[in-house]
């Protein structure tokens, strides 16, 4: 016969436990260690007596000898409560489940007993004490106690239905505990109790469909596993709940749960009856809705505050008398204040002489409505002898009239970097006004984006006839600037991206060609080419000079020439003459000899006299000659033609 039981723990010597163990599996019984009844195996008369001393409640004798002293005395000392291993098995059931019937109803007997006298002792407690917040910390504190729940609350919710906060006014571990404000949004167990108007039993969050999507059940610092809350109902209106918490699953058991309602009807009475809670209602009516409202900015806004504190920028609030009323990290660091002097202290002391006016002139603006942005104003920190340019933007606090909130950022590098370009952005600028060679700049598709007035004179067009509006393609000759592009993208003109001096042809407004000396470069940002530019010179009063000084040179070198060749003429008709002249008189005397009647030394004599007067003849225009004229002579050579050269020295009749 087979009797579903409790599990038994069986407590043996350890040569007989298997054994015994084994045996009364066998019989349909369960044997766990831990079970809340132990089985005692008695084999002699010591183990008897050390039973009989210490036996509890869930101790239950099992004789396993048939020594009948032994047996005897344990029927007189324990009664019916004794179990005899060798009976059979159908007596051995029937004799244990009347020994773990009377000990179940022993122990509810008892639990019974000690809940009644614990709701005697809380409603004495509620009739008797003038102080409500007092009992209602003793009834927590016991009933955690009692139940081994790590916390008890009393919760209450003055207007159930259509409430939106609730207040803790005990707490089993904090006396010091009351009236805490719950946000009854985070809490949907709470909501359930006051929705169904029942117990809400919830053995583990974890589990439990009523916490899906939440980390942090009941909202609190820790996490709790197993709740178990009682509606305190009175008139039939819930007026609050009584909250036990652990943090280990437990499931609640049929005693807690008559235990805990009885508790939460005496509470129930007690908040209904109670001047305080009374109060608490009036109180929740007139103003539950605007704490509400104000505990949800505020936590709405409690998760910006480490984000003003660690802004970049300084934040600060000065009120309508210039004091600042406080300011984040950055503007203390600024403003060279800090938490604890900072607040309180007029800041118009740290504005820089100078810029006093301009700050009075803002504040004025301030009390019109006006609240400027982006307004540099110079502050002198203490500490720091150089002034700090800030960076200021103003807007007003709407709950506070006459408040503003200043938002300010150190801009003193930038300001000073912002000069030194400005001012070498201006030197640059007058260098390409002030500059007489002609200086022009276009994007990368040709569109000219800067023409001085050297460029203005050279090609007759104003810079603003041209910039923004004519491509550089039309300052060129046909296909003069795709070549200009061709050599600056070749290595070969001075480098990638660099064109030396080149002469080139440019065309005016009048559509004339002039000649130019270019140099160019591309502008880069980063790797990419972005503009061009080219520094231009007009040739045209350069190779007009060079015309000149070319034809003065050639009319030089041709006064030279001329006075050459009448220093050789006049020395050779000098040297020449001398020797013609001894010839002519060699040649008379011939004539006057008494050989000169042989007619063939006549002819020779005549010969001679002729060619001798034709080459004094020669040497006489030789001498005669002025300019520098030459004839062609055999093949390509060219020699001096002394008829033309000396033709201008004849006179009128010869």
């Amino acid at each position: 016969m087979k009797v579903s039981f409790p599990s038994f723990a069986l407590i043996a010597k350890p040569d007989a436990r298997d054994s015994l163990s084994a045996e009364l599996i066998a019989r349909g019984f369960s044997i766990e260690p831990r079970a809340s009844l132990r089985l005692h195996a008695i084999h002699d008369a010591r183990e008897l007596e050390a039973f009989i001393t210490t036996k509890k409640r869930e101790d239950i004798a099992l004789v396993v000898t048939d020594e009948r002293a032994i047996l005897a005395r344990a029927e007189s000392a324990l009664g019916p409560e004794v179990l005899r291993f060798s009976s059979p098995e159908r007596e051995f059931t029937q004799q244990l489940a009347l020994i773990v019937r009377a000990i179940d109803l022993e122990t509810r007997l008892q639990e019974e007993r000690a809940d009644h006298r614990s709701l005697v002792e809380i409603n004495e407690l509620i009739a008797s004490a003038l102080d409500v917040s007092e009992v209602l910390f003793t009834v927590a504190h016991r009933l955690a106690n009692a139940s081994s729940a790590e916390r008890v609350s009393i919760i209450a919710i003055p207007s159930a239905m259509a409430a939106r906060v609730g207040y803790i006014l005990a707490s089993s571990d904090n006396r010091d505990l009351q009236n805490l404000v719950l946000d009854l949004a985070r809490y949907p167990e709470l909501r359930q109790l006051i929705e169904t108007n029942a117990p809400v039993l919830i053995d583990d969050t974890e589990s439990h469909p009523l916490f899906e999507g939440t980390d942090d059940a009941f909202g609190g610092m820790f996490h709790y596993r197993s709740m178990h809350l009682f509606p305190l109902i009175a008139e039939k209106r819930t007026l609050g709940a009584l909250a036990l918490r652990s943090r280990a699953p437990s499931p609640a058991s049929t005693r807690l749960v008559r235990l805990c309602s009885s508790i939460a009807t005496a509470l129930a009475g007690a908040l209904r009856s109670s001047r305080a809670f009374n109060q608490l209602r009036d109180r929740n009516q007139q103003v539950s809705t605007e704490r509400y409202e104000a505990e949800r900015k505020l936590r709405e806004t409690a998760r910006f505050a480490s984000l003003y504190e660690n802004a970049a920028e300084g934040i600060a609030c000065i009120d309508s008398q210039g004091r600042l009323i406080f300011g984040n990290r950055r503007a203390m660091e600024i403003s060279g204040l800090n938490e604890r002097t900072g607040p309180g202290q007029d800041v118009s002391f740290l504005v820089h002489p100078d810029d006093r006016q301009r700050a009075r002139e803002l504040w004025r603006s301030f009390r019109r409505g006006e609240y400027p942005r982006g307004i540099d104003i110079r502050l002198v920190p203490r500490g720091i002898e150089d002034p700090v340019v800030c960076s200021c933007s103003f807007a007003p606090l709407p709950e506070e009239e006459g408040t503003v909130i200043v938002s300010l950022m150190d801009v003193t590098e930038q300001r000073r970097v912002e000069a030194d370009l400005i001012k070498t952005m201006g030197f640059l600028e007058s260098l390409v006004e002030a500059s007489v060679d002609g200086i022009i700049a276009a994007d990368m598709s040709g569109t000219i984006v800067l023409f001085n007035p050297a460029a203005e004179k050279i090609y007759g067009y104003q810079a603003d006839e041209v910039i923004g509006t004519m491509n550089i393609e039309q300052l060129y000759t046909e296909g003069g600037a795709r070549e200009v592009m061709r050599r600056l993208r070749s290595p070969h003109y001075g480098g990638e991206g660099r064109l030396e001096p080149t002469i080139m042809e440019a065309v005016d407004v009048q559509g004339d060609v002039i000649p130019i000396q270019l140099s160019a470069a591309m502008i880069y940002e980063g790797r990419e080419p972005v503009a061009t530019f080219g520094v231009f010179t007009d040739l045209r009063e350069k190779m007009e000079a060079e015309k000149h000084l070319a034809e003065a040179q050639a009319k030089l070198e041709m006064s030279e020439r001329h006075a050459l060749v009448a220093e050789i003429a006049g020395a050779a008709a000098h040297e020449l003459n001398q020797p013609l002249t001894s010839i002519l008189a060699c040649a008379e005397l011939l004539k006057r000899s008494p050989a000169s009647n042989d007619p063939r030394l006549e002819r020779v004599t005549k010969i001679i006299s002729s060619e001798v007067e034709r080459m004094a003849e020669i040497v006489k225009k030789i001498g005669t000659l002025t300019r520098y004229e030459t004839k062609d002579y055999v093949g390509e050579q060219r020699i001096l033609d002394i008829e033309r050269a000396s033709e201008d020295e004849k006179s009128p009749g010869r």
